[in-house]
């Protein structure tokens, strides 16, 4: 009769302990899945705002590259103050008129190619800044889930940690098992305890983060999404130079041109026409006054901005490539990360987690009737935990490698600047 008992109990125990890994926290509250809560990220995020202040700040720049310079008023006096027939104003002459800028060389349109070149780098910044924002979310969800679930473990090992010392201190009293058990016992709850405190403050901490993120309360998240594990199909690597990456590699590499027309351009001297009235104070006539002003290129001719032009322009060449290096070793890492990760959350959430809840089950009932020392039960208990913390482990690296592969995939959008 008591074999039977301890053996209920021990199949109680074992079956909450499963449900505890495999199903979700029944709960009133609506489900918060991770489509939601993106869209709920990307309706109001500070990195989106940053990214659209960007292109409207782009967009003004290219209003002020298209501006001509201003004229100037040119306004003085000769002939004041002197001696003799110059003293006081009775022989000065005064003149007014206007200065005109003219500029040579390409300028304006050379601003304008660099500013249109600035635009189509903050539209793509804009495309990055919600990319990440995506990918941010997403490993936030992951943690959430990951740490809760992380928090039901040290929960139910709690318990059985507390059923273990109950059974040693009974066997303790009926004179079958040394004292040493019922302490060892005690040191594996309060080692339990703490481990639940620690579990506690990490699922907090990650459900505040991810609630900062989506400025919003956090309730119940999607534990079937994060248990799901797709099939891993082997596919040829995407196109690194369609992503987002490299868009942007490219994009600053043709402002970086665009920068070199400009440096070019800033070679040619700008004339200054001026058309002037002249007032003489002597005779009271009045006479037109025409002006050039030509600088003279005697010192700074413009070669040193155009090699720094030329130089900044081969750099961001370098770094474009470099880019897609970058971006095509990224994907072929997080693609087996995620094939990795795929194996062995579907080992240690199967095969692997059902025999170590097996032993700890056997354990549990052997120690119970004397044929299994503590050891035995502890080790098989470790077991348990170590697979549950894999399995969980193993799921949320899955995830998190699929949602770095998503991100790094990202394709860029088709306007005009990404087929130059």
């Amino acid at each position: 009769m008591h074999r039977i008992i301890a053996a209920v109990m021990a199949a109680g125990a074992c079956a909450s302990s499963l449900q505890a890994q495999t199903s979700p926290p029944a709960s009133a509250e609506r489900v918060l899945t991770l489509a939601a809560a993106l869209a709920r990220a990307g309706a109001s995020s500070p990195f989106e705002d940053a990214a659209s202040a960007g292109v409207r700040a782009a967009e003004a720049q290219r209003r002020v590259a298209a501006l001509r310079p201003n004229p100037s008023v040119i306004a003085e006096t000769e002939n004041v103050a002197g001696t003799g027939i110059y003293q006081g104003l009775r022989s000065s002459e005064t003149t007014v008129g206007l200065a005109l800028p003219l500029e040579r060389g390409g300028k304006r349109s050379a601003r304008i190619g660099v500013a249109d070149a600035l635009i189509g780098r903050a539209g793509l910044q804009a495309d990055i800044a919600r990319a990440d924002l995506r990918l941010r979310v997403t490993q936030a969800y992951v943690v959430a889930i990951a740490t809760q679930r992380r928090l039901g473990i040290a929960r139910d090992q709690r318990g059985i940690a507390a059923e273990v010392l109950r059974v040693a201190s009974v066997r303790v009293q009926a004179g079958r098992a040394s004292p040493l058990e019922e302490q060892r016992a005690e040191v594996a709850r309060v080692a339990a305890d703490g481990a639940v405190e620690r579990a506690e403050r990490s699922a907090a901490i990650a459900v505040a983060n991810l609630a900062r993120l989506l400025r919003m309360g956090v309730g119940p998240l999607d534990e079937a999404w994060f248990q799901r594990v797709d099939p891993i199909r082997p596919s040829p690597a995407p196109d690194a130079a369609r992503t987002l990456t490299a868009a942007a590699a490219r994009a600053d590499l043709d402002a970086a041109t665009a920068q070199v027309r400009l440096a070019r351009s800033q070679r040619v001297p700008d004339l200054t026409f001026s058309a002037s009235a002249r007032r003489l104070e002597q005779t009271n006539d009045v006479a037109a006054v025409f002006g050039v002003s030509i600088p003279l290129t005697l010192f700074n001719r413009g070669r040193a901005a155009v090699a720094v032009a030329d130089a900044q322009r081969d750099q961001s060449a370098a770094l474009r490539r470099i880019a897609l290096l970058d971006t095509e070793q990224g994907i072929a890492e997080a693609q087996v990360d995620a094939a990795n990760a795929a194996t062995t959350a579907r080992n240690a959430a199967g095969p692997a987690l059902a025999a170590a809840q097996e032993a700890a089950r056997i354990a549990r009932i052997g120690y119970r009737e004397g044929k299994f020392g503590q050891l035995d039960l502890l080790d098989a208990e470790r077991t348990l935990v170590e697979t549950r913390t894999a399995a969980i482990d193993a799921l949320a690296a899955y995830h998190d490698a699929q949602a770095r592969l998503e991100r790094l995939t990202a394709a860029a959008p088709l306007p005009k600047d990404t087929d130059r």
